[in-house]
């Protein structure tokens, strides 16, 4: 039996001696298994372990050094009795700070102070229970200190809780780019876009930086309602955060004015206080919309350009260019539906509509798939099982004169899951222009599964958007 003794201070030379004795016992134990029986039997007292490292701490039973932990701007000094060993065994930063001292004074931010005995707990039982608003202190303390797998592991928990919409997306963009967490950073940027409608009605709006803004302006795959709630929602953040011209000038100009009807953009030019104080900044953008609107898509065409992203929809809930699926128990059998959306977003198109057909099917086979009922000998194959398939969903308009001279259609699929009350969007599919359907559209979801991420209350909530794209007619030279 090995016995674990204190190492002394400044002695981390005992250290690497216990890491050896425990690689000479695991050894020895393999040695004996082999030439033992053929089938050991375990004995797990892992749990009994970890309860007597717990206990370890809570008492402080033969502690070697001294943490006293202030919270920055206080008088308050939290005392911790602690062991080298356990600390350098997971810290970098601690084998160094304790190497030749056995008591330290550490300075930390008032929530870093609040949760670190949590901290400390982590770091002699490998684990701990995180809330929403512990993640940023514990990450920032996992950083510090240099524990990777806590950094790791905090990190992972707020992507989860950015894909089920429970994180605040914002506040923890702006933590990821101040501690370069560049995969958080997408996380929460791509649950800003695909939530964007919610956000702008939350209080987390005003929490917005001019950065972040300018990292989700330009995106195409902001899911609203339409492109007037964007301009309002920008409205309001500019009368709030009250930015530069050249910020508020930029922003602007960044909305799409053309996916806004003709009369919506007389109302804001007549009661916008935003467009009366910079009118001047956006009015090529507002004349280009008028002459958008007032001319056939295909004669516009012959004299601008229409490829630019001002022509090109978002993501827009409105019925015109949409509309939600629910479809209840979807891994029972196949399922259709149709609906209609208008021609493009030109007001020469205002009238004009497109029938769409959809197909959903929970078990779909490819091809490669599908059974060959006898091989060369006349001898049956196996057919292939029905938890082979995997989704399918076709999107396919319902006459051949929805293709229009001079615009294709972008098909978008959103997947959404209920949190707190409201229908968030976690998955979207997009497919390509010429494709009737996502080739990994619910590629690795288990519609069988009642608790799955992919459904609410047994339920599949789908919107299908459909996004009219014009193209740039090719002149022919006289």
């Amino acid at each position: 039996m090995l016995r674990l003794g204190c190492a002394k201070p400044g002695s981390w030379g005992s250290f690497w001696a216990i890491l050896t004795l425990v690689g000479l016992a695991t050894r020895a134990a393999q040695r004996a298994d082999v030439s033992g029986e053929a089938a050991g039997t375990s004995i797990n007292h892992s749990q009994m372990l970890l309860q007597r490292l717990q206990e370890l701490l809570r008492q402080g039973n033969a502690s070697d050094v001294v943490l006293r932990v202030q919270a920055a701007g206080t008088d308050e000094v939290r005392v911790f009795h602690a062991h080298r060993l356990l600390l350098g065994l997971h810290s970098e930063l601690f084998r160094e700070l304790l190497s030749n001292q056995s008591e330290v004074m550490l300075l930390e931010p008032r929530d870093c102070a609040a949760i670190f005995d949590k901290f400390i707990r982590y770091l002699y039982c490998g684990e701990l229970t995180v809330l929403l608003a512990q993640a940023i202190p514990l990450h920032r303390l996992a950083t510090k200190y240099r524990v990777a797998s806590l950094q790791r592991g905090v990190a992972d928990y707020m992507r989860g809780h950015l894909a089920g919409g429970a994180g605040p997306a914002v506040g923890w963009y702006h933590y990821a780019v101040s501690m370069g967490d560049e995969a958080l950073r997408q996380s929460c940027l791509q649950f800003l876009a695909w939530n964007l409608s919610a956000v702008v009605g939350s209080a987390e709006w005003g929490a917005v930086s001019p950065e972040l803004l300018a990292q989700l302006l330009p995106r195409s795959d902001l899911v609203l309602q339409d492109e007037l709630e964007l301009f309002q929602a920008l409205e309001a953040w500019l009368s709030r955060a009250r930015p530069s011209p050249e910020v508020a000038e930029w922003a602007l100009r960044a909305i799409r004015y053309p996916m806004i009807p003709p009369a919506q953009l007389f109302q804001l030019q007549a009661r916008s206080a935003v467009l009366a104080r910079y009118g001047q900044a956006v009015a090529d953008l507002l004349l280009q919309a008028y002459q958008f609107h007032a001319a056939s898509p295909l004669h516009y065409a012959k004299f601008f350009d229409v490829n630019s992203s001002a022509f090109l929809p978002r993501n827009y809930l409105a019925p015109a260019w949409g509309a939600p699926w629910v479809i209840n128990n979807p891994a029972r059998d196949d399922r259709s539906t149709s609906f209609q959306t208008q021609l493009g977003p030109s007001g020469h198109d205002l009238g004009r509509r497109v029938t769409w057909n959809v197909l959903f099917s929970p078990r779909w086979l490819p091809i490669s798939l599908r059974p060959v009922y006898a091989d060369a000998a006349g001898t049956a194959l196996p057919a292939a099982r029905p938890e082979d398939g995997r989704p399918r969903l076709v999107v396919t308009p319902a006459s051949s004169s929805g293709e229009a001279a001079g615009v294709s259609f972008q098909k978008t699929v959103l997947v959404g899951a209920r949190q707190h009350g409201r229908l968030l969007v976690r998955h979207a599919y997009s497919f390509h222009q010429s494709s009737e359907e996502a080739g990994d559209f619910l590629a690795h979801a288990d519609l069988q599964r009642r608790n799955s991420e992919y459904l609410v209350e047994n339920a599949l909530h789908l919107h299908l958007i459909i996004k009219p794209v014009y193209h740039t007619l090719i002149r022919t030279p006289k």
